[in-house]
């Protein structure tokens, strides 16, 4: 069985921890107040990256997010990276686990993308057969995180909030509201974001990211955004992220920039933003 227990991350701002911040971290984390690492990068047993990790851990919770376990895979989960995730789990302890509502293998093949599902009944059942193996092998309740899309099924007979509250409501996972992944997918597929927002099932979120987003346009002229974590959070993500703590109240709010990552004065300013809409909502 797994500990039922919620997130202990503060309802802050934290950001997605890169080696090259190390140093100013340490010495001046601004409004930073917990960091988040990629899974996969530190599933070793030594060396350099573990021992800083080690040592940021006795300063700041950490969250701990992967993007290898290929939740909606119709293949059976890979067993031993998840005996890796849980050696990862046991010694660092982290506040939070998280992972995608997405799929990335078939057959024996890897593939470095989070793809999309269709909502159907089907698809239910196996993301909550799979959370289920998940949260008993690592001992604790995960997050599951909204994806962004770029085409939606024509089989699906759940709208994404409703599907993510059934597999929560069957597996007493939580859920991590990624607010930029909202945006694109709305812009995209032409729908409401705040509508999206109401109809979540805020309750369970124990998390929430920012991150930013290139534009572009579709064959057709349509704009079409690309969720690329490669530059600063666009205004109308922060306006729709005031409209999620309306909502919810405050919660842990990460920023994240994975590619093209910036110096540390930059991030910390997004963090700081982060920050003051945080405050701006009674807790």
């Amino acid at each position: 069985m797994f500990d039922h227990a919620k997130t202990t991350l503060p309802a802050a701002p934290g950001v997605g921890y890169k080696p090259q911040h190390y140093s100013d971290i340490l010495t001046d984390p601004g409004s930073v107040s917990w960091l988040e690492i990629h899974a996969e990068n530190y599933m070793g047993d030594g060396g350099r990256p573990i021992a800083q990790l080690r040592h940021l851990a006795d300063r700041f919770p950490i969250s701990v997010h992967g993007v290898g376990l290929s939740i909606g895979g119709e293949t059976a989960l890979d067993t031993d990276h998840l005996t890796r995730l849980k050696h990862l789990c046991d010694w660092l302890n982290p506040a939070s686990f998280s992972e995608h509502l997405a799929w990335s293998t078939h057959d024996s093949a890897f593939l470095n993308d989070l793809l999309p599902l269709p909502y159907t009944q089907t698809t239910l059942q196996r993301v909550c057969d799979h959370i289920d193996q998940v949260q008993d092998v690592i001992g604790r309740r995960m997050l599951l995180e909204n994806p962004s899309s770029y085409l939606a099924f024509a089989a699906s007979s759940y709208d994404e909030p409703a599907f993510l509250a059934e597999v929560a409501k069957r597996t007493d996972c939580g859920l991590l509201l990624d607010v930029n992944n909202i945006f694109v997918s709305a812009t995209n597929l032409n729908y409401d974001p705040c509508a999206y927002v109401d109809a979540f099932a805020l309750d369970q979120v124990g998390e929430i990211h920012l991150g930013g987003h290139d534009e572009d346009q579709d064959d057709h002229g349509a704009p079409l955004l690309i969720d690329s974590h490669g530059r600063e959070v666009a205004d109308p993500v922060w306006t729709l992220l005031d409209h999620v703590l309306d909502r919810a109240g405050p919660r842990p709010t990460l920023i994240e920039w994975d590619t093209d990552v910036p110096d540390w004065a930059t991030l910390a300013a997004e963090a700081s933003r982060a920050a003051a809409a945080l405050t701006r909502v009674p807790a």
